[in-house]
């Protein structure tokens, strides 16, 4: 609860910081911010070209074209793969900062997560445009795109909180989470569509329901395209929620235990 008053009493101070933070991930590059928004685009292009003109993958019959499937699933992994490893390592960027006894230094990893969805809003902008160009505009479902974007957001915070207290005592830490991402990527369905695979074990497809991004990548795609609510999936809503809660609380826990050394090793 002290994190979350903080957060509050500092939310000027956190929005100023986020767009410096935003602007100075590519400060001195001849292009600038645009450079935020060019690498995800090129890296979907890639996957269409390799995915869809390649292998010819093709997800369940949706209605939708490949593009679009596509890039309503990966948006998501795009902010929580950038908004995690940076939100990780605030402490150690922003090592001045911590080191001044009076800076609330509890409102860093929510900064570094702000400052990522700037960029996670133009793609969410930018998707409704590639549906509305394909002829396929998103169904009314897509309001509740607010609803899962914030429950990202949730996820993200909570586990930014955890993971930043560990990274100043252990800095390999960041390299475990690069690996962690590399096999996310594989193991939430972005890439590929598990209805297509015949006959999967229900273990398998209730471990990999266990990934919260499982949820997120879904629901994105539910209010693209599927046109189904997040109250339809009761007990995976209450799952991705409780362990949301659960992690927010461990990490709001360590980092309150750990936060009087982090100064001492930074």
């Amino acid at each position: 609860m002290n994190v979350v008053k903080e957060l509050y009493q500092n939310r000027r101070l956190i929005w100023k910081l986020s767009k410096n933070d935003f602007k100075n991930k590519f400060a001195g590059s001849y292009f600038g911010i645009i450079w935020a928004f060019i690498q995800p685009m090129v890296t979907v292009a890639v996957y269409y070209v390799v995915f869809q003109l390649g292998l010819r993958v093709q997800p369940a019959a949706t209605g939708y074209p490949y593009i679009c499937w596509l890039v309503s699933g990966i948006i998501p992994w795009f902010f929580f793969s950038e908004a995690l490893p940076s939100a990780s390592n605030c402490l150690l960027e922003y090592s001045y900062l911590v080191k001044k006894v009076v800076f609330k230094i509890s409102i860093l990893p929510i900064v570094k997560v702000i400052s990522a969805l700037f960029v996670h809003l133009f793609f969410i902008a930018f998707s409704v445009f590639l549906f509305a160009v394909m002829g396929k505009l998103p169904p009314v479902h897509i309001i509740q795109i607010v609803y899962y974007s914030m429950a990202l957001i949730c996820l993200v915070v909570a586990l930014s909180y955890l993971t930043c207290s560990i990274m100043p005592f252990f800095r390999d830490f960041s390299q475990i989470i690069n690996v962690i991402l590399n096999i996310g990527m594989w193991a939430t369905p972005i890439l590929w569509d598990k209805t297509t695979i015949p006959n999967i074990p229900g273990w398998l497809d209730n471990i990999l329901k266990l990934n919260p991004l499982y949820y997120i990548v879904q629901g994105y795609r539910d209010s693209f395209m599927n046109g189904v609510w997040f109250f339809e999936h009761p007990w995976h809503t209450l799952y991705f929620w409780v362990f949301v809660l659960v992690i927010g609380l461990v990490g709001s826990k360590v980092f309150k235990r750990l936060r009087v050394h982090f100064s001492d090793v930074l």
